[in-house]
């Protein structure tokens, strides 16, 4: 990679660590189930100028209830509960370790040894964090953070099943994001009137000032849209395998900025539990780096799909996280 290349993949990861403690700034007074209808509200707004994704639209539909509501209906609902928003993006990372078990179980692919290894001291880092969470984070929010992850690895191996879907090249992993994002509004709006209520989602529009609206457009716009563009033009430009580990970036951005922003500092046990994880992630990822000849497939990060088991690992990122 090009030193340019380079800052841009260094750009892209802090987008979407800081990501994470956006949403917890603007989230301040909103339900969280109707600030994910808005916010995916906004992203499908893009299908105007994105062409649809070369998928059907089981796929498109299985993406956007997996990837998009799913991971970020809970996300945003363990944040609202108390989650630090640095152990949060931390523990999106089991999404990696997750995608290999879904992937093995649906798909039929056995894993490599690293992979397995890699999974293995994964959930050995997995389980630091939850026993050693600080805060005032309950028990409820670090499950339905993992469940989040969960919900990201089958979007995962969903995407994977489907195979290239990218209408155009420069477009790549962004038209299934954008368009899958059209699943995500109403189902969500419907779970938060039934769930949190009308008077809440009464409320949250009331209370719908500038932080939410910044927050959001920074969520959708800066994190989902421009974030992917750069991501996928560095992909049409580099090997997969020298691109994706930058996203390992985005957790640790998240906690720091967490730190000096909102004074959410790790204990000792999230810090030792996270570098656990993230080397985890490294391990499994490391086949990737050795095949790198022979991985084609596109990536998405902290909130868009995956390939693998082997490329599914490269998918992070997410927004979609």
């Amino acid at each position: 990679m090009t030193r340019r290349d380079m800052l841009l993949a260094a750009m892209v990861a802090t987008l979407w660590g800081v990501n994470f403690v956006v949403i917890d700034w603007g989230m301040k007074g909103i339900p969280p189930l109707f600030f994910v209808a808005v916010r995916f509200a906004l992203v499908a707004l893009a299908v105007v100028v994105v062409p649809r994704p070369l998928a059907s639209w089981k796929t498109v539909v299985g993406v956007g209830l997996f990837m998009s509501l799913g991971q970020f209906a809970l996300l945003y609902t363990s944040i609202a509960l108390g989650l630090q928003p640095g152990i949060a993006a931390l523990l999106l990372q089991a999404q990696v370790v997750l995608t290999i078990v879904v992937a093995a179980l649906a798909l039929r692919e056995r894993p490599s040894r690293m992979q397995t290894i890699g999974a293995l001291v994964g959930t050995v880092g997995l389980g630091v964090v939850a026993l050693g969470r600080g805060g005032d984070a309950p028990a409820i929010a670090v499950v339905l953070c993992l469940l989040a992850a969960l919900s990201w690895a089958i979007g995962n191996v969903i995407s994977r099943k489907a195979g290239p879907v990218a209408p155009a090249k420069r477009f790549g992993a962004l038209s299934l994001t954008v368009w899958s994002s059209l699943v995500v509004p109403l189902p969500a709006l419907a779970l938060s009137a039934l769930i949190e209520g009308p008077d809440a989602i009464a409320g949250g529009i009331a209370a719908f000032g500038w932080r939410p609206i910044v927050s959001t457009l920074y969520t959708a716009g800066l994190c989902t849209l421009v974030g992917y563009a750069i991501f996928n033009a560095l992909l049409a430009r580099n090997r997969p395998a020298s691109v994706v580990p930058w996203v390992l970036l985005a957790p640790v951005v998240a906690m720091a900025s967490a730190a000096l922003l909102l004074g959410q500092i790790p204990n000792v046990w999230e810090t030792v539990g996270g570098l656990v994880l993230v080397a985890g992630v490294f391990v499994a990822n490391a086949p990737l780096r050795r095949r790198a000849a022979s991985a084609l497939a596109a990536v998405d990060p902290p909130r868009v799909r995956a390939k693998p088991v082997e490329d599914a690992l490269t998918d992070h990122h997410v927004e979609k996280q």
